[in-house]
């Protein structure tokens, strides 16, 4: 028997070989609409990296500095009444992770989106574990994977023309993801790490995407 595969490579290389075969006459994304991804302009990009931190004695995760708390107001409700003052405060979490690592901040975590625009979301993860991120409310687009960290060089990388749509995307062991979508399904909705230990019973590591 040949030796197995060893690393992470041989992991990513297989995951950017998931395409559309566009030429299957087969259910497939509006031509005329989000099909063509990969020519529409990107309007904002957040770049997102996993986070944890020892917090009273226990190990939390978060993104970007930020770990995710429940409110006992419901975060939907207060923001539909208007009554998020003492509640929780809009895009605590900066679009770039913190330049320098300091400890993370338990609060609620809700950043705004504009209404339909396009937006890239680049996922770090530092971890010496693979993590899987789901986005709720929307397909998305998984152009691109790699190693290290991200930058906007790595956009030369990305498939821009066949990629699979798809809610949840792995982000391997000190490597990048990063995805595209339309933000037109208007409400809150969760990013949150699948992994139980990140995401919960606390939902530390999680977002709401406000539109």
């Amino acid at each position: 028997m040949t030796e197995p595969p060893a690393g992470w490579a041989w992991s990513i290389n297989q995951a950017r070989s998931f395409r559309w075969n566009l030429t299957a006459s087969a259910a497939r994304p509006n031509p005329q609409g989000s099909y063509h991804y990969g020519q529409i302009n990107i309007t904002r990009t957040i770049k997102v990296m996993v986070s944890r931190g020892h917090i009273d004695g226990k190990l939390r995760y978060g993104f970007n500095g930020i770990s995710h708390r429940d409110t006992e107001t419901p975060l939907k409700l207060a923001e539909y009444f208007n009554v998020t003052d003492g509640v929780f405060s809009y895009n605590q979490m900066g679009d770039v992770p913190p330049a320098v690592n300091g400890p993370l901040h338990v609060i609620p975590n809700v950043i705004t989106a504009e209404f339909r625009t396009f937006i890239e979301i680049v996922f770090e993860n530092p971890e010496k574990s693979i993590d899987s991120l789901h986005l709720d409310g929307y397909a998305f687009f998984g152009v691109g994977m790699g190693p290290g960290t991200w930058s906007p060089e790595m956009r030369k990388t990305y498939n821009l023309l066949d990629t699979v749509s798809r809610h949840t995307i792995q982000v391997y062991p000190r490597s990048w993801t990063a995805i595209m979508l339309t933000f037109d399904n208007a409400g809150m909705w969760s990013v949150r790490s699948n992994v139980w230990e990140r995401g919960e019973p606390n939902e530390n590591a999680r977002i709401y995407l406000l539109m």
